[in-house]
């Protein structure tokens, strides 16, 4: 049966706006989001099928290209998934430029793992900060393979002076899902700690991004 033969208070688009989103199944507001079912299936039970074949919300919306293995599942709706995932994004950098300075790495671990867990391949990327360690910027310096991406310090150095940064918070992902900082990783953010304190730019933290919650390396002592 069709959604819209369903009872008015039922039906997921009317039910979120009579009541409210928070109230919703996450199947439930898929559905909303994809507007209509396909191949006999109505909006929430595809909603539930995509929500089977990633395993988790998270691992659906991390990775949206996943919708394209369910039978039925045109561009259209792929398009509203990643477009609706980018505008949770940018909603979490807004709230990261115009609100008031980061006061420890939960603030800006949100939106740095939205930014880069998706990604299938490396990434390395700085949040530039003001005196008042207000967000400045935040841009993807380097990007690699599964294996890895290569960071040259006179490189980072060059950005956070064009962007008149005082501090600054790297991150970077990695494709395994694992969160584990490496050696490698260690060294480099030495070595970048290092180059910028010449320049008078202080180094905040380095959060490497996995499947799970990131992990600080400031958090850890590892700075």
């Amino acid at each position: 049966m069709s959604i819209r033969n369903w009872p008015e208070n039922e039906r997921p688009r009317e039910k979120l706006l009579a009541r409210g989103s928070t109230l919703l199944s996450d199947a439930e507001l898929l559905a909303v989001l994809l507007g209509s079912g396909t191949h006999g299936k109505d909006a929430i039970a595809l909603g539930r099928e995509l929500l089977a074949g990633a395993g988790s919300l998270a691992a659906l919306l991390g990775r949206p290209d996943a919708s394209a293995r369910t039978p039925g599942l045109g561009p259209a709706k792929r398009a509203r998934i990643a477009a609706a995932l980018e505008l949770a994004r940018r909603s979490l950098a807004e709230q990261l430029a115009t609100g008031p300075g980061l006061s420890n790495p939960r603030d800006s671990a949100d939106y740095l793992r939205a930014r880069l867990r998706h990604l299938p391949y490396e990434v390395f990327a700085c949040l530039y900060l003001d005196n008042r360690h207000r967000v400045i910027a935040c841009e993807e310096l380097f990007r690699g393979t599964v294996d890895g991406a290569s960071v040259h310090p006179r490189e980072v150095v060059r950005a956070c002076l064009q962007h008149n940064a005082v501090a600054v918070i790297f991150a970077h992902n990695h494709p395994s899902g694992v969160a584990e900082p490496s050696a490698a990783d260690l060294a480099v953010t030495r070595e970048l700690r290092t180059a910028l304190q010449l320049v008078g730019v202080r180094v905040l933290d380095h959060l490497v991004i996995g499947h799970g919650e990131p992990v600080s390396m400031a958090a850890r002592g590892l700075l």
